[in-house]
């Protein structure tokens, strides 16, 4: 079982930017399709980006052209840069396989102010 641990997160305001990072604690995600997701107060978490092993990334339509997934395979690092961030990206923030199957971490929570 694979372990995560997300950072990154915090209160920035609307137009912002911040970068979100995710340890693996096994090198196996590096033949793993990793995605990061997010879950809003009284919403179903859901998968806003994924990264293929080979770097083919696919996003949620609500972050398309604002978020940028990217691994690190050599560090086991699965990273989102966020910009021009809008409140309704308020949400805690988690990475795992594509389809969540592993052990969910603590998460990053990530806050924008209008």
């Amino acid at each position: 079982q694979v372990q995560f641990v997300e950072s990154g997160g915090g209160l920035v305001q609307a137009g912002g930017s911040l970068r979100l990072s995710c340890v693996a604690s096994g090198s196996i995600i590096r033949f793993i399709e990793m995605g990061w997701f997010r879950q809003a107060p009284g919403k179903q978490r859901e998968l806003v980006a994924s990264v293929t092993p080979r770097g083919v990334t696919n996003y949620a339509d609500s972050v398309k052209g604002r978020f940028t997934i990217s691994r690190d395979n050599a560090e086991n690092t699965i990273n989102l840069q966020m910009n021009t961030l809008k409140p309704e990206d308020t949400a805690i923030y988690y990475c795992n396989r594509r389809t969540g199957a592993w052990d969910w971490g603590q998460g990053t929570q990530v806050t924008v102010s209008s």
